[in-house]
């Protein structure tokens, strides 16, 4: 079974000490693609690092509503101007940054909604600039998320990564063209409306995640993350939707390859 891992923190501090054997582990298991996604400035810097020495690695570069600080605005035109080096300088080798995130809006702390909601902004506007896809983080922030994306369009679109499992969220979700991505959420005892939820998705718009380190699913929960356990995952949602669990990894690969444009999807 070949798994596409569509967003994990393999920059964290918490994979340190044997970040490449992990990652070497979890490419053995099956998880032939990684994404390790951006969540502030150094952490993209990070992750465009891990895209550059693993051939099976992606990136994403962006600053989450969690890393907003007095100085997000200029640290944003430093993500516009990394972007800028690598997609529109003379000279410039390609590299394998797939999407601007994770972006978004989290009201769960006391943090200023206003600077989320600039930022946000900001950096949908980059992602055009650059013809790739968002990666939304919202929590506790449905209405407003929502919002912001109908009046700010998403030209190539994108994912909402751990996507709550809020009705009316992944209805709008999915009506103005955007992926889902599940988590270990999807395992938890306590996951009101997962079942749900997976099945108003249609088999094209899904994808499969750890948010390593964060996250851990069932049976191995509290435990520090990583791609191994998408395993898990996989396995509930083909409970949840009544398929083998090859099919759902397969559709998962493949609708993951489709949105970043990686290869010939």
């Amino acid at each position: 079974m070949e798994i596409f891992e569509s967003h994990a923190h393999y920059d964290d501090e918490k994979f340190e000490m044997d970040r490449e054997e992990i990652i070497k582990s979890a490419y053995n298991s099956g998880v032939t693609k990684i994404i390790s996604a951006g969540y502030s400035l150094e952490g993209s810097k990070r992750s465009i690092e891990l895209s550059d020495k693993y051939p099976f690695i992606y990136s994403t570069a962006g600053i989450s509503p969690n890393d907003i600080n007095e100085n997000y605005e200029q640290e944003i035109d430093e993500i516009d101007q990394i972007l800028f080096n690598i997609f529109c300088e003379k000279g410039k080798p390609a590299k394998k940054i797939v999407a601007v995130g994770e972006i978004g809006l989290d009201y769960h702390y006391d943090t200023d909604k206003e600077k989320q909601k600039i930022a946000f902004i900001k950096q949908i506007h980059i992602a055009n600039k650059y013809n790739l896809p968002i990666v939304i983080h919202t929590r506790e922030a449905v209405m407003d998320t929502i919002q912001i994306l109908k009046e700010n369009q998403v030209n190539r679109r994108g994912v909402f990564h751990c996507c709550p499992f809020n009705r009316e969220l992944v209805k709008e979700a999915l009506k103005l063209g955007f992926y889902i991505s599940f988590s270990g959420t999807v395992t938890f005892k306590n996951a009101k409306n997962a079942k749900e939820i997976v099945n108003m998705v249609p088999n094209d718009r899904f994808l499969v995640e750890t948010d390593s380190p964060y996250l851990a699913p069932e049976p191995v929960r509290g435990t520090r993350n990583d791609s191994r356990n998408l395993k898990y995952i996989i396995n509930k949602i083909s409970a949840f939707r009544g398929e083998e669990p090859e099919i759902v990894a397969k559709q998962a690969y493949q609708n993951t390859m489709r949105l970043y444009k990686i290869g010939n999807a």
